[in-house]
């Protein structure tokens, strides 16, 4: 088997949602300051990291949109692991994504992955990347709810209109105990179908949303 990065690395400093704050990746003690405790004989370096959740390439669980809704700590691993995945891709003619635009039958979103290509991630680390980019609307989020996708990922770094504070796509798949991944990348690096993918967050009571090391596991 084999295995395919699909997050995007976390920097120092480095641009996040607009608005929210850049994440601080320092030491709270690097390797010179910890040789004292341990007499000269060892070094450690401890890490302080100072981050929003919507770091990078993330996780949003039902408690995101919801009060009352499962958090982080409560996803269950069957669905953020090993789940058998399938990436559609749409063709972008207009910034809103419909059902019309993605090759797929209905039965093949169920209990599926469904991770959405656009091609956008090819500008992540510019200026361009936070500009309007795609989302899916309210008609699409409504079938994957109807088909039972189990995951829904996207390689952009919104699902909704950022324009439209309803915020619907959220809205219906986050009530629907639907995980969201936003800022995916390399879609293209492997086949529609026959993987497994994974975005395991950390298990934090009362945590809303966590940046991931999503991948795909590709037999052969």
């Amino acid at each position: 088997m084999r295995f395919v990065e699909l997050n995007h690395e976390i920097k120092d400093g480095m641009p996040v949602y607009p608005g929210l704050p850049r994440p601080r990746i320092t030491a709270y003690m690097n390797h010179e300051e910890s040789r004292s405790r341990y007499e000269g004989k060892a070094e450690f370096h401890i890490s302080r990291l100072e981050m929003v959740g919507n770091t990078a390439t993330y996780l949003d669980s039902p408690f995101h949109r919801y009060p009352s809704a499962s958090d982080l700590s409560s996803i269950p691993l069957e669905n953020v692991a090993g789940v058998s995945g399938i990436v559609l891709d749409a063709e972008l003619t207009e910034r809103e994504i419909q059902p019309e635009d993605l090759d797929f039958e209905r039965e093949d979103l169920r209990n599926r992955a469904v991770l959405i290509k656009t091609g956008w991630d090819e500008r992540w680390g510019s200026k361009a990347y936070w500009e309007p980019g795609p989302f899916l609307s309210s008609q699409l989020a409504e079938l994957l709810v109807e088909c039972g996708a189990k995951l829904v990922g996207v390689d952009f770094w919104n699902v909704d209109d950022i324009f439209n504070p309803f915020r619907p796509v959220h809205s219906k798949l986050l009530a629907a105990s639907i995980p969201i991944i936003e800022n995916l990348c390399n879609l293209s690096a492997f086949p529609k179908e026959g993987f497994r993918f994974y975005a395991v967050p950390l298990r934090i009571v009362k945590g809303s949303s966590v940046p991931v090391r999503a991948f795909a596991e590709i037999d052969g």
